[in-house]
């Protein structure tokens, strides 16, 4: 009997609602295994060693937009920083990573929804006459067949084990973000040192060159010396000997300086024949950092946020691990039209369809699932040993920028009486040279005190 094709597709859409029935069913009774995510603790000191007003340190990881290097009022150096925003290389390929993640997080969100495939055919054939049974009916018919297929699968989600794999593949996709952002402070950071050793590089050749001015004039006084009679040829020989290594290590400061230029180039992804950096001597003091900025800055620090968020994607991989235990449950249906003339395949009696749900379970593996629980479990401990390593290095770096800043400001004001004290040594040797009472030795003596 011919069904009206009315009475087909009311009897699809009643099991299709079976199959979304059964879905939600399943979904709803469903529990999620594994076990619920809470942040590691970690000893942290009271007060640092340092400064004792430091406060408790909360996540503020976000708080990092700002242009940091503004602070040292250096417009070459702003101009520097920008450029590295666009074109550095390991921030092009750090941010490429961080949309892998992304990406990786929505493939595996697609589980939570079901797949349906087509596959259209048409296909002529003819059947041998010869074919046995002998007495077969179709024996040396040809026919058309015109199929037009779908097909709906589903694995539903009753453990918990989709839910568990996003939420892990979510966490490392927010590690990433993190590991981006660690990527930009240090390629900043990396930058802000190099230019200031370069500039530092042409302060020390400014000195040294202005001391190689000063030598030639103690030179030329020698060698009035010499001819007058007055000093021996010793004194001026010794006097060549001061200036001439003053100007090698002034032409020695070109090698690191020239380094430091090259590393610029390539921080902000040039190559370093492209790119130079014209000499500008520091001299202006390093600003004043509040006393607070330290804990501040430790609780915005993206590489300790990102070692915390691979923490809860172990945590979540135990989940899945967990969920290898239990069957899986999936859901088919199929339908479509199959007929042997195409004005027909999309009449009513040319409809076909099924409906199904299946569950697999593993019985014995021998152990397999065990182990990949204890894998997962040792992961979670790893991460956890790992960001609570990273916390503690972060107190180390603060304690020890804040220890270098109290030992070199007490270094810097000892350094100052040093230079006063060396160059009244040599001003006095001087005095005492010209006046015949000591040897050259004593002078250059004294030079090398005041140039150190």
């Amino acid at each position: 009997m011919k069904l009206p094709r009315r009475l087909i597709f009311s009897t699809s859409r009643r099991a299709a609602g079976r199959v979304l029935l059964a879905i939600a069913v399943l979904q709803l009774t469903g529990c999620v295994v594994g076990p619920k995510y809470r942040p590691p603790t970690v000893q942290a000191p009271a007060a640092y060693k340092e400064v004792g007003d430091w406060k408790a340190a909360q996540p503020n990881d976000q708080n990092l937009g700002e242009a940091w290097w503004t602070i040292f009022q250096d417009p070459q150096l702003d101009v520097l920083e920008l450029q590295v925003n666009v074109s550095n290389q390991n921030l092009k390929a750090a941010e490429a990573q961080f949309r892998q993640a992304r990406a990786t997080l929505r493939y595996y969100r697609a589980d939570y929804y079901p797949t349906v495939t087509a596959g259209p055919s048409a296909t002529r054939e003819r059947i041998s006459a010869r074919r046995p049974p002998a007495t077969s009916i179709f024996d040396g018919i040809t026919y058309n067949d015109f199929v037009l297929p779908f097909s709906v699968s589903y694995q539903a989600d009753v453990w918990g084990r989709v839910r568990k794999n996003v939420e892990s593949y979510r966490e490392q996709a927010q590690a990433s973000a993190a590991d981006l952002a660690t990527v930009n402070l240090s390629m900043h950071a990396d930058l802000a040192v190099d230019y200031f050793q370069a500039r530092s590089l042409d302060a020390e050749e400014q000195l040294l060159n202005s001391t190689v001015k000063q030598y030639e004039q103690a030179l030329e006084l020698n060698e009035s010396r010499f001819q007058g009679g007055i000093a021996s040829e010793v004194e001026v020989e010794q006097a060549k000997t001061q200036l001439q290594t003053t100007r090698a290590a002034a032409i020695d400061v070109g090698v690191l300086r020239a380094q430091y230029e090259h590393a610029v180039a390539i921080l902000i992804g040039k190559p370093p024949a492209e790119f130079s950096l014209s000499p500008l001597p520091l001299t202006a003091p390093p600003p004043h950092v509040p006393v607070s900025v330290p804990s501040e800055l430790l609780e915005r620090r993206p590489d300790i946020a990102a070692a915390e968020r691979r923490v809860a994607s172990a945590n979540a991989q135990i989940g899945v691990a967990k969920s290898a235990y239990y069957p899986l449950i999936s859901l088919g249906a199929a339908g479509g039209f199959e007929s042997s003339a195409i004005t027909t395949l999309l009449n009513g009696p040319s409809g076909l369809w099924s409906i199904g749900l299946s569950a697999v379970g593993t019985v014995f593996d021998v152990g397999r699932r065990r182990s990949l629980n204890d894998q997962a479990r040792a992961a979670y401990d790893y991460q956890v040993a790992a960001y609570r390593e990273n916390v503690l290095t972060g107190f180390q770096q603060v304690e020890d920028n804040l220890a270098a800043v109290r030992i070199l400001e007490d270094e810097a004001k000892v350094q100052d009486e040093a230079v006063v004290a060396a160059q009244r040594s040599l001003d006095l040797s001087v005095t005492r040279y010209k006046g015949g009472v000591t040897s050259y030795l004593e002078v250059i003596t004294a030079q090398s005190a005041a140039l150190a």
